[in-house]
């Protein structure tokens, strides 16, 4: 029988929310202004003008970079976290992802060094998807962990509001950049946002430095001690939970299909919004997004994870397709309501809730490398969707119809994992991912 872990000191559970969510903001802040610069500013300062259709692409291939490198980052982040503990790597990834931005805004130019230039952005991105790798996966368990019961998916899900509020934030941010004259705008106004990172190193590290350890994480290092590989025992006992979690992350592609290709798409040639009007979209739907997640997050701990998420996906699958459709109309005032309803309420409802219901499907000696990695392979592909997205809307970058088609079926894989699913909302913190840690011998554990 598993003794249940010592409950958190008064107030901590509070605490590693709102850790959570304010280091996820900053973090995100920095990985979504890229997003935003990918779209609107890289394919003229990176990239050769002469082929706009070619710069955007390769410019929307660099966003994609970093969710190439988040596998591999999750491997490490996630191995060291499960043997280490949650907070050293909340700390880490923090630090990482302020310096490799602000290095960004310090790059030079296509047109002062050449080749180099797109060279050391992809270099400074593939940091910046290292940093990401660790930052969900390790806040996320940070907040489970110390989450009293029957509120884990509220809790949890401050992670996610965070990122829609570090999201809003990088839009808010941009909107009085991108209204700059061209020349002032190209030269070194692009260059702004991604200099206000290094607010993200100092605010993070003095919000996380004195949060505790979880009392799960330190009881299963005290009383089994913690894991020498993670990942054999992730592959042995857990193997279906990360082909899950793979499946399910396949839902971040709405994601990147509205934050980037969407945007490029508005305000090229074919459409022609300005950059201001649709950066507003995003404001305002993250705004109401940051109301949705909790809400939904809230319901899930009432009526399970696995209703609430099929919401999510099943639901995002149509209405991405009717954003897409208002978008080609070219009618403001629809794609603005259109859009806060895709990505504001019907997203928000997996977005929300995939925190608790990826992390409650493994035990606390893998949990980190458990979401880790199942999450950062899943968001690599949604990472490049983006950029199959550029090439399936034809050479003029307008059939909306097709990359509605393609974001719909990678709704697919997240159903289904959904419904391949345990239902874990009611189980204790220490039982979860038990079902089959009797069946295995457990050498790989060393004292802590």
């Amino acid at each position: 029988m598993s003794v249940p872990a010592p409950d958190a000191p008064p107030g901590q559970p509070r605490k590693a929310a709102t850790a959570a969510w304010i280091g996820s903001a900053l973090e995100y802040y920095d990985f979504f202004i890229y997003g935003s610069a990918a779209a609107l500013i890289f394919p003229e300062v990176f990239f050769d003008e002469s082929d706009p259709a070619t710069a955007t692409l390769l410019s929307l291939a660099t966003f994609g970079v970093a969710y190439a490198a988040r596998p591999l980052g999750a491997f490490f982040l996630g191995h060291y976290g499960d043997r280490m503990g949650r907070k050293k790597i909340m700390v880490f990834t923090l630090i990482l992802m302020g310096l490799s931005t602000f290095l960004i805004g310090c790059l030079p130019t296509r047109d002062q060094v050449g080749t180099l230039a797109p060279v050391l952005l992809v270099l400074c991105r593939v940091l910046q998807g290292v940093s990401a790798a660790g930052e969900q996966a390790s806040a996320n368990s940070m907040t489970l962990e110390h989450a009293p019961p029957g509120r884990r998916g509220f809790f949890t899900s401050f992670t996610l509001s965070g990122t829609q509020g570090g999201q809003l934030l990088a839009t808010l941010v941009f909107l009085p950049i991108a209204a700059l004259p061209e020349e002032q705008l190209l030269s070194w106004g692009w260059r702004i946002p991604f200099w206000l990172s290094v607010a993200v190193a100092v605010v993070g590290y003095a919000i996380r430095r004195n949060l505790d350890e979880t009392p799960a994480f330190a009881q299963q290092a005290s009383r089994e001690g913690v894991v020498k590989l993670p990942l054999v025992v992730l592959v042995r006992e857990h193997w279906a939970d990360v082909l899950r979690v793979v499946a399910g992350a396949l839902i971040a592609s709405v994601s990147t299909i509205f934050t980037v290709w969407a945007l490029a798409y508005a305000t090229g040639d074919s459409v022609g919004m300005s950059r201001s009007s649709m950066l507003w979209v995003g404001a305002l739907a993250n705004l109401v997004a940051l109301a949705a997640i909790p809400l939904w997050a809230a319901l899930s701990d009432r009526i399970g994870r696995r209703p609430v998420f099929l919401v999510g996906a099943a639901g995002s699958a149509v209405t991405m397709f009717l954003y897409l459709w208002a978008i080609s109309t070219g009618s403001y005032p629809l794609t603005l309501l259109l859009g806060i309803v895709a990505f504001g309420v019907v997203y928000s409802a997996a977005n929300g809730v995939w925190p608790a219901f990826y992390g409650e499907m493994f035990s606390t000696r893998v949990r980190l490398s458990g979401v880790a990695i199942g999450t950062q392979i899943g968001f690599a592909v949604a990472g490049f969707a983006v950029t199959f997205a550029a090439r399936i809307a034809g050479p003029g970058g307008d059939d909306w119809s097709a990359v509605a088609l393609f974001t719909a079926a990678l709704c697919v894989p997240p159903v289904i994992a959904a419904l391949s699913a345990r239902e874990t909302h009611e189980v204790p913190t220490e039982r979860l991912g038990e079902r089959d840690r009797a069946k295995a011998a457990r050498p790989e554990t060393a004292p802590a």
